[in-house]
């Protein structure tokens, strides 16, 4: 992995982006790159009432996002590797589930101006998983502000993620099977994610490891 320079991790909410990032980082002596999710002051409304909330809450996203899309290109100039939990055009992905046509055109006009200013990842590592599996590490973590997220929204959430990665085609990706193994909790699991990863990838390459015993 020696010619990658920034790796994304994305997925639908739950799947653990985070927490292999922060191993991943760790393990390749990268600097971790954490979405600012929390920030959002928007977000618990959103939850609660999507439509009264949504356009808000996705205006606060994506221009937080650009923010520290350009910061990252600046931390770019002194570090050696990076890895990120999120990469910029998830923003797209739940714009285009959460808003109405008119909301999304006004959308549109904002992202397509900022979009042309952010560089693609090196990598990009998708994780993959069932949306009840996802319902049941949401619950799992047990962020209040998620507590009210609904089977339906993840569901459409998730054929969305689906759909794009399976067409995605601007960087080195790979697609990780993430239904029957438990990379945060089992040793094992993750030795054979990051032996994944390390090999060297080019276009696009699955990984759909057997069932954890």
């Amino acid at each position: 992995m020696k010619t990658t320079y920034h790796i994304a991790i994305e997925g639908t909410i739950g799947v653990g982006k985070t927490s292999l990032a922060r191993v991943l980082a760790e393990r390749l002596d990268a600097r971790l790159i954490k979405e600012e999710f929390e920030e959002n002051p928007f977000l618990s409304d959103f939850y609660r009432e999507p439509e009264g909330y949504s356009f808000q809450t996705q205006l606060f996203f994506l221009l937080s996002r650009y923010r520290q899309q350009l910061d990252l290109q600046q931390v770019e100039l002194f570090t050696k590797r990076i890895v990120s939990d999120y990469m910029f055009a998830k923003d797209r992905l739940f714009a285009s589930l959460n808003l109405n046509d008119k909301e999304m055109s006004l959308y549109n006009s904002v992202a397509n101006l900022l979009e042309k200013n952010v560089i693609n990842p090196d990598l990009v590592i998708f994780l993959q998983s069932d949306t009840s599996r996802l319902m049941d590490n949401i619950k799992k973590r047990g962020r209040e502000y998620e507590m009210s997220i609904d089977w339906n929204y993840i569901d459409a959430l998730n054929q969305i993620y689906n759909e794009y990665f399976f067409r995605y085609d601007k960087s080195p990706l790979l697609i990780i099977n993430t239904n029957d193994i438990d990379f945060v909790h089992k040793d094992e699991d993750l030795k054979e994610i990051l032996e994944f990863i390390r090999k060297p990838v080019m276009g696009t390459k699955f990984y759909n490891p057997l069932k954890s015993m």
